[in-house]
């Protein structure tokens, strides 16, 4: 089976989890015997990251305007026409792109079942609201009701999805938590090395954040219960591992307008071992995002042995929660969060008993080694209605 994974960038490093995720499940899927293929475009492109992924075809197309926020292929509509016949589905990883319609064009004239992945990009939250009801408007809910079917990652998930476009199937709604790629952890590095490379101590408690640095991941509202955490932890360090997203320079604003400047260290983007070091030295990985589809970055730092806290209302809450692998905390209750980091350090050998015993629950339960069929499932039976409707006249 021949499957085709779209998102318009191809970069851990620019474009965080989705990039993260499609990386992992096609090198999963070639593993199992199918034949994933990426198309992407070539604005930061990670090369060296492709390489890895061995035996993965890759369809770079020239991508312009990207820095204003638009991904343009001009050109993918003939590429697809003269490379990509022989697509049996395509997966479309989140939602409102010029990728995309071209894709749902595509997949339309040739009769090929679509999947979309919106990765909790659906809500139309603060920016571009009106753009994207626009798109909505003109093809983004026809989008959602043509497909195969639609993916969530959780019950937070499902709603969005039926708040923008009501009329979808629940048949065709689909709850698929991201697996996780256990094997990157099995082996953990030794502790100490990131915290050697940041200039902190062994002894002073360290609260990570792992993510891109964006408004919707609720930056602002970690520092400032960081603050009421020092009232308590006067010698604990906040600290943020990842790249730029257009809302570092403002985390660093408020940071010197609390005056703890001291305690926060901005360690930019890190992956792979680097990052594994990172969550394993840290004492809580904290995750305090307005939107949020999935506890990606939570479970990782479980998987590496580390508590967690996340906020409650969103999809990473709700995943957090069904397996009881850490804190919630509801979104802007500054005095709530400093209480439970507190909570989580002045109880920490229950906290990491807690976290161990999730740990073993993904590793058993969530690995890609033990979930690739799900996509596999879900494949054949859009392949099987597409048929079905060919043959019949259904529709």
């Amino acid at each position: 089976m021949k499957i085709l994974h779209a998102f318009p960038f191809f970069s851990i490093k620019f474009a965080g989890g989705t990039s993260d995720l499609m990386y992992k499940l096609v090198k999963a899927q070639k593993k199992v015997g199918l034949n994933p293929v990426i198309s992407c475009g070539d604005y930061r492109y990670d090369e060296v990251l492709a390489e890895t992924a061995k035996g993965v075809s890759f369809s770079v197309e020239k991508s312009w305007f990207d820095r204003a926020g638009f991904s343009i292929m001009f050109n993918l509509s003939s590429r697809l026409e003269k490379e990509l016949i022989e697509i049996d589905i395509v997966h479309m990883h989140v939602f409102r792109t010029f990728q995309n319609v071209i894709l749902y064009k595509f997949c339309v004239k040739y009769n090929i079942p679509y999947v979309i992945d919106a990765h909790g990009a659906v809500p139309y939250a603060k920016n571009k609201r009106l753009l994207k009801w626009f798109f909505d408007f003109l093809i983004g809910r026809k989008m959602l009701r043509e497909a195969s079917y639609v993916i969530a990652e959780t019950e937070v998930g499902v709603k969005e999805y039926l708040a923008v476009e009501p009329s979808i199937r629940l048949s065709r709604l689909k709850i698929l938590s991201p697996p996780f790629d256990v094997d990157e952890f099995k082996e953990l590095p030794v502790t100490g090395n990131f915290r050697k490379t940041i200039g902190l101590n062994s002894t002073d408690p360290i609260i990570c954040f792992l993510g891109r640095l964006h408004y919707i991941k609720g930056n602002d509202f970690l520092i400032r219960g960081f603050v009421e955490l020092l009232h308590k932890e006067p010698n604990a360090k906040l600290v943020f591992v990842g790249g730029d997203d257009g809302h570092e320079q403002k985390l660093r604003s408020l940071v010197g307008s609390l005056k703890i400047t001291q305690n926060v260290v901005f360690a930019g983007f890190m992956s792979g071992h680097q990052k594994n070091e990172a969550l394993i030295d840290s004492s809580i990985v904290a995750q305090m995002s307005r939107k949020e589809a999935g506890a990606w970055a939570p479970f990782e730092a479980v998987l590496c042995g580390t508590p967690i806290i996340v906020t409650e209302h969103t999809g990473s809450g709700l995943d957090v929660k069904n397996i009881d692998a850490g804190e919630t905390v509801e979104l802007d209750n500054v005095e709530s969060l400093g209480e439970k980091l507190f909570e989580i350090l002045n109880n920490y050998d229950l906290a990491k008993s807690r976290t161990l015993k999730a740990k073993e629950y993904i590793e058993e339960h969530l690995s890609f080694n033990g979930r690739i069929h799900e996509y596999t499932d879900l494949y054949t039976a859009a392949q099987n209605a597409v048929n079905y409707t060919k043959t019949s006249g259904v529709i």
